[in-house]
């Protein structure tokens, strides 16, 4: 009863329980029969279609809830794939790993990712190419760019080596 106390408190609704038990002859009611026939009174002048919408039993309740698991548990497997590949590009760029160990859907999920990679570098780098440099050559913004050239140059060259391996493992 002081959850449904809570719930009109904090909702602002109109609310009654009625609970019914094996081992009493009469259902308790809260807040109080007069109370449980108002908020039935006012629930019943609402057209049915209204009273319907947010309606549901308890097969249909678990049912959304578990198709809501189910994409939240997609989602993070997802982001977790992601995270993977991604700290599997960045060892391999440092020489830590090789790619060898991969199998088919691991290098179709990273050739995915590094497309987006470097999808998102050109991007970064027609940025750099619009922002106009100052007296001295460099771009007023900062000098990353400058520092990132060379890695870029590295990350091609391996992309095209595992573009290469990833082409002869699927043909």
């Amino acid at each position: 009863m002081k959850k449904m106390s809570e719930l009109i408190t904090l909702c602002r609704i109109d609310a009654c329980a009625i609970m019914c038990s094996q081992y009493e002859s009469q259902p308790k009611v809260w807040p109080s029969p007069i109370g449980v026939q108002q908020v039935l009174f006012k629930f019943k002048m609402i057209p049915e279609m209204e009273q319907r919408k947010n309606m549901v039993n308890q097969e249909s309740f678990f049912s959304q809830r578990t198709i809501k698991e189910v994409k939240q548990l997609n989602k993070h497997c997802k982001d977790n794939r992601v995270k993977k590949m991604t700290q599997f590009m960045f060892n391999n760029i440092c020489g830590k790993w090789v790619v060898h160990g991969l199998n088919f859907w691991d290098l179709n999920d990273l050739s995915l990712l590094l497309d987006e990679k470097m999808s998102n570098i050109d991007k970064r780098m027609d940025a750099f190419a619009i922002t106009p440099l100052n007296a001295q050559g460099a771009s007023s913004s900062s000098s990353s760019f400058m520092v990132a050239l060379p890695l870029m140059t590295m990350i091609s060259g391996w992309i095209y080596e595992l573009t290469n391996l990833h082409l002869n493992l699927a043909s």
